[in-house]
């Protein structure tokens, strides 16, 4: 049996493709996930919606802008209107600025804190309510190796991966009798859009993380989708308040 079959899940940042939610979105699709997808990019965004509604989903896709407190109203009412409730969230839109602490502007921090800390902060609030109405559900934020341990150019980016980890820890304890299970995904290294453009901006710590990873190679979107689908589905029904760490052994070291 599909292991979302009749499950309602948004998954937000979905448009990016090679991207982590564009990937979640697709492997939702094929385990039988009814899907509401979100994104800026709206002309993506359609793209991974049609990819989704081929493997035989229903889809809701909108634009949102994850920073918003109205768009997340907006977002949960329209999720209510269609399918009558929400089972998962995944927190998954997110930028990366990175450069050096003494090239950072206080405008790019809060930029960078707003889109990745931020929105975790009004979409779990929002989704935790819709879920708890329901009866349960889980909420997957995604952070980042970087909010375990610290990586030169990334302060502010692993400052607000940080906050995703404890916060989300918080809100898994809070709505543990509700049924409602939070947890973090932590990739690596992966081959995504975003990646690229990190790639760009800083090689010399690019080349510096691939040299570190174990397993000798940066990861793919759909490995980490893996992940967020066990987070996701009943298969973990017991686990809350934990992190699963994505990255081809390099944390371990």
């Amino acid at each position: 049996m599909a292991r979302l079959e009749g499950k309602v899940c948004l998954v937000t940042g979905a448009a990016s493709n090679p991207g982590l939610g564009y990937a979640a979105v697709q492997l939702f699709a094929r385990e039988g996930a009814k899907l509401a997808i979100s994104d800026i990019d709206e002309a993506g965004l359609e793209a991974c919606a049609a990819a989704a509604r081929a493997a035989g989903a229903e889809v809701l896709a909108f634009r949102q802008d994850v920073t918003s407190e109205e768009g997340w109203t907006h977002a949960m009412d329209a999720i209510k209107d269609k399918f009558g409730r929400l089972d998962v969230l995944v927190n998954n839109a997110g930028i990366a600025m990175l450069k050096p602490l003494a090239e950072f502007t206080l405008a790019e921090y809060h930029r960078q804190m707003d889109v990745n800390m931020t929105s975790v902060f009004l979409g779990s609030r929002a989704a935790a309510e819709l879920m708890r109405e329901g009866g349960g559900g889980s909420i997957v934020n995604m952070s980042s190796i970087a909010g375990l341990v610290g990586v030169p150019g990334v302060s502010a980016y692993g400052a607000s991966k940080g906050g995703v980890r404890l916060f989300s820890k918080t809100v898994a304890l809070e709505y543990a009798t509700a049924g409602v299970r939070c947890n973090t995904v932590h990739p690596g290294v992966i081959d995504t859009n975003m990646q690229q453009v990190s790639i760009r901006d800083n090689p010399e710590v690019f080349e510096q993380l691939k040299r570190e990873i174990p397993m000798g190679r940066m990861g793919r979107p759909e490995e980490v989708a893996q992940c967020v689908l066990f987070l996701a589905s009943d298969d973990s029904s017991y686990v809350t308040g934990s992190e699963l760490v994505v990255d081809g052994g390099q944390f371990a070291q």
